[in-house]
């Protein structure tokens, strides 16, 4: 996509922010003025996605791609893999990690946010099936231990066969020295898992954990936000520019988003949002608090973007680059209750 075609003022302009809840869309006519649609996200009796919906309703369009020129830009913030990740209903998921490592992830850092409590509950780990690679590569990049590529094979095949779709590679030192990981990928691919996501191509950084559960979210939630992003992107047409915000505050066309960065699109796009608004009021000292259905995020802004790229989100360590933003599966929509 060119430059030019995303800052042309001749057609449609859509801002969207696709919660759990609600779909709210912002769009600027050619002529300058502003209109807004406000739907429910889930609603399969009246449309299949609120985005498009809100998008058609505006333009006044029948169903089916939109012809070229008619819109310059759709620019969209979404909660598809926060709340996937909140409710625990991303892709069944497998990891393959390095024999002997099969429980890295479970332990984890051994924190202890409550240090005098006697019963340790750990959060639900988003894989369903670990399997041990037979290899190892040692941190100066001498092979150990070759790739046992036959037994690999079984191993992923049985996976497979159980249903499990997506993989996770995680191999030691894997971030600095491919080789391992990259072939196995292609034994991964070959027996034919859908989403295949490796550690070094995920985040190549040091530090089994970190990398570890990074690479697992991507494997988790990338499947269903390919779908959503897939199927807008076909229902809106190939001539639209769609782009999609990121963790990190920043938009990517809608072929290179993927779910280690698509955590906190939508509450990204909050904090910018609110820190302009703040600007434009006159303030530079805000604190946001956005309750969704959902979710709620909190944050903060004192005249610059608070950033971090090590970061828990719904109890998943994660080394992605990301607004600071609090998360908590406490939407408006939430039931709470006490045993």
């Amino acid at each position: 996509m060119s430059a030019s075609s995303i800052l042309a003022r001749d057609g449609w302009r859509f801002w969207i922010d696709r919660g759990g809840t609600f779909t709210d869309i912002v769009a600027r006519a050619p002529d300058g003025r502003l209109e807004t649609r406000k739907l429910l996200s889930d609603n399969p009796e009246q449309y299949a996605d609120a985005a498009v919906e809100g998008v058609r309703r505006i333009l006044g369009a029948e169903p089916g791609p939109l012809p070229a020129g008619r819109v310059d830009a759709i620019r969209m913030g979404t909660t598809v893999a926060t709340n996937a990740l909140l409710e625990r209903k991303g892709e069944p998921t497998v990891l393959a990690i390095t024999r002997g490592f099969g429980d890295a992830l479970r332990i984890g850092w051994q924190s202890r946010p409550d240090i005098f409590a006697r019963h340790i509950v750990l959060h639900e780990q988003l894989y369903d099936r670990v399997v041990e690679i037979d290899e190892r590569i040692r941190a100066d990049g001498a092979v150990e231990q070759s790739l046992d590529e036959a037994r690999a094979r079984a191993d992923l095949a049985a996976a497979h066969d159980a249903g499990l779709r997506a993989v996770a590679i995680v191999l030691m030192h894997g971030w600095r020295f491919t080789a391992h990981e990259a072939r196995l990928a292609e034994i991964a691919r070959e027996v034919g898992f859908e989403q295949v996501s490796v550690s070094h191509e995920v985040g190549a950084l040091i530090k089994l954990i970190g990398r570890g559960d990074t690479t697992v979210a991507d494997a988790y939630l990338s499947p269903i936000l390919r779908a959503y992003v897939d199927r807008v992107g076909a229902d809106l047409g190939e001539a639209v520019p769609l782009l999609f915000m990121q963790s990190s505050g920043g938009l990517t066309a809608a072929g290179a988003f993927r779910g280690k960065d698509a955590i906190l699109s939508g509450p990204a796009g909050g904090v910018v949002g609110m820190a302009q608004t703040a600007r434009s009021a006159g303030f530079d000292r805000v604190i946001g608090f956005d309750m969704g259905g959902t979710s709620t995020d909190v944050s903060h802004f004192a005249g610059d973007y608070e950033r971090t790229s090590d970061a828990v989100v719904a109890g998943v360590r994660l080394r992605a680059p990301m607004l600071s933003i609090h998360t908590v599966a406490a939407g408006g929509g939430s039931i709470c209750r006490f045993d």
